[in-house]
């Protein structure tokens, strides 16, 4: 109810542009231009978390795009979802580049906030930009579908203060892939995980992790040719975790059976490896990133 009357409250409101507070505008030419006017680079946080998969950022965590991130997930400036979904959409085409072919999915799998932060926020940030950014690419012709199925299996501590190394600590282990989730990625084309920002890197990482074991699980358990062309919403203990229209979130869609050449870049091996059974590719695409993680050859 929160979210519906600031979504409410966005269109009947004077607004303000989220990155410079310039009034009657929800984001000015120039904020917009800090968001989206650069091509997404592949950044690399330091030190780098094992783990970690390749990561593409649209725009540096500074001046405006740190403002406009801030006011969507602080704030409930929500129409804001729609540029910076713009700008994921932007990093994840770059991620994939040419390694898709036809009609292959490519599922979408946003890091969820804790949920005592979505209670306070009365939104989660990265699943509304995920659906704004699937959108997006969709009309540009990429089969994209968000696929909701990280959980936080147990508390973790706020991250603010914390180090590289605390943060992996804190969140070792904390999330989990909802049960029947892995069926779905496991048939993907690609999967990449989303958020609207990295730091340190350790979420991603975690993220990662968890879908990898999923997948490997699901590839043990024997997925037969049914399971992954069914009807996804009917997944047990998945239903209705894969989105295809912002606004209708519960709404799910048959996939397709098309895969790609599946590589994925390990921390601490050179170049890129093959994975197992698994037909897709695992990467990251945010929409900011830090500034010294575009930094990134290094010597």
């Amino acid at each position: 109810m929160r979210g519906w009357w600031q979504d409410l409250g966005d269109l009947v409101l004077p607004a303000e542009c989220g990155g410079c507070g310039r009034p009657r505008t929800m984001l000015c030419p120039e904020c917009r231009a800090a968001l989206n006017g650069t091509a997404p680079s592949r950044v690399r946080p330091v030190p780098e978390p094992p783990g970690l998969p390749v990561v593409h950022a649209a725009a540096r965590y500074e001046d405006e795009v740190r403002a406009v991130l801030l006011a969507h997930k602080e704030r409930g400036a929500l129409a804001l979802a729609g540029p910076l979904g713009t700008a994921l959409a932007g990093a994840v085409r770059t991620g994939l580049g040419g390694a898709l072919c036809g009609n292959t999915d490519v599922l979408l799998v946003p890091v969820p906030s804790a949920r005592r932060a979505v209670r306070a926020r009365g939104h989660d940030p990265a699943r509304r930009i995920a659906l704004a950014a699937a959108g997006e690419l969709r009309g540009s012709g990429m089969p994209a579908r968000v696929l909701a199925v990280l959980r936080q299996r147990r508390a973790v501590a706020d991250q603010a203060g914390l180090n590289s190394r605390q943060r992996l600590d804190n969140l070792a282990g904390a999330l989990s892939v909802a049960e029947g989730g892995g069926r779905l990625l496991a048939g993907a084309g690609a999967v990449v995980l989303v958020d609207d920002l990295m730091t340190t890197g350790a979420s991603l990482a975690e993220a990662a992790r968890a879908v990898r074991e999923a997948i490997g699980g699901a590839e043990t358990g024997g997925v037969n040719g049914a399971e992954r062309s069914g009807e996804v919403g009917n997944v047990r203990g998945a239903k209705n975790v894969v989105y295809s229209e912002a606004g209708r979130e519960g709404r799910g869609q048959r996939r397709t059976g098309a895969t790609a050449m599946g590589v994925e870049r390990r921390s601490g091996v050179s170049g890129m490896v093959a994975l197992g059974a698994f037909g897709g590719m695992i990467c990251a695409a945010v929409v900011a990133a830090t500034p010294d993680s575009f930094e990134i050859n290094r010597n």
